[in-house]
């Protein structure tokens, strides 16, 4: 009996030291997001006062205004998003397929290429950089929405986990569809691939945040400030001699709110997809 009793005190006591872990690294990771956003309501004296206040001495709007009337905000939200979901909506479906083939189908120099794919895994986007842009440019899609989409489709990670996620599943689903007389892309599409939800959606949150975020790429094949997306848009408040602290908060402020409803709305598939794939 007293030793039962130990036993609970110890994985209460273990229980315990884990939340105050996880609590200490998340709050390590959320203070960060939270200075940004108080910084966002600061004004400019504050931001850049000596000692920093974690909290605002007074709340303005002022550094929302200064966004407004520096960039052409609803412009570049229009460019980032036609940009994220251009490159995701493509790629659930050419990286999921390609996923597929590796995980179910059988054909010569299978594990060869899924070898040489896992093996672009290892090059920096920095060393491609510049055979892409040419390939672009030469191509006549400098400075279009299809440059800028087109080479960010296919993708290695996320083969790889589509590979993942098709590969746990019972042959005994796609020889049943066989019987019925279902067609092999039929049986991707029709069978397969509702199966795989929760790592469709994990793949779609990836993939528009990455796209949302990304800065270098959109800089190298746009030159117009018609096709500048939110993050070259930002970048603006970022001079050689002087730095606009407040606007740039703010203009950070507005850029997380859309993935942060992103997030929310696919959470419990998120955690389910990232969780599951890869370990069954």
């Amino acid at each position: 009996m007293l030793k039962s009793k130990s036993v609970q005190i110890y994985n209460r006591f273990l229980r315990g030291l884990v939340f105050l872990f996880l609590t200490a690294v998340a709050l390590g990771i959320l203070i960060p997001v939270i200075w940004m956003i108080l910084c966002a309501f600061k004004p400019q004296t504050q931001i850049i006062g000596y000692p920093p206040r974690f909290f605002p001495e007074s709340f303005t709007l002022e550094n929302f205004t200064s966004v407004f009337k520096r960039i052409k905000l609803a412009g570049y939200l229009r460019n980032s998003v036609i940009y994220a979901l251009g490159t995701t909506i493509p790629s659930l479906f050419v990286n999921s397929l390609a996923g597929y083939a590796f995980a179910r189908m059988e054909f010569k120099g299978k594990n060869v290429l899924f070898i040489l794919t896992l093996a672009t895994m290892m090059i920096p986007f920095q060393v491609i950089m510049v055979p892409l842009f040419l390939g672009v440019y030469n191509l006549g899609l400098y400075d279009t929405y299809a440059g800028l989409i087109l080479p960010k489709i296919a993708s290695a990670v996320s083969i790889f986990m589509m590979r993942a996620a098709f590969a746990p599943l019972p042959v005994e689903l796609e020889e049943a569809a066989r019987i019925d007389g279902v067609s092999e892309f039929g049986i991707y599409w029709r069978i397969m691939l509702p199966q795989v939800k929760p790592a469709l959606i994990t793949l779609a949150i990836l993939g528009i945040n990455n796209a949302w975020n990304d800065l270098l790429w959109p800089l190298l094949v746009t030159s117009s400030t018609q096709m500048r997306t939110l993050t070259n848009g930002l970048a603006l408040f970022v001079g050689e001699n002087t730095i606009q602290y407040g606007a740039s908060f703010a203009g950070a402020f507005i850029s997380i709110i859309p993935m942060l409803f992103v997030y929310l709305f696919g959470q419990k598939y998120f955690v389910q997809g990232t969780a599951t794939t890869g370990l069954k």
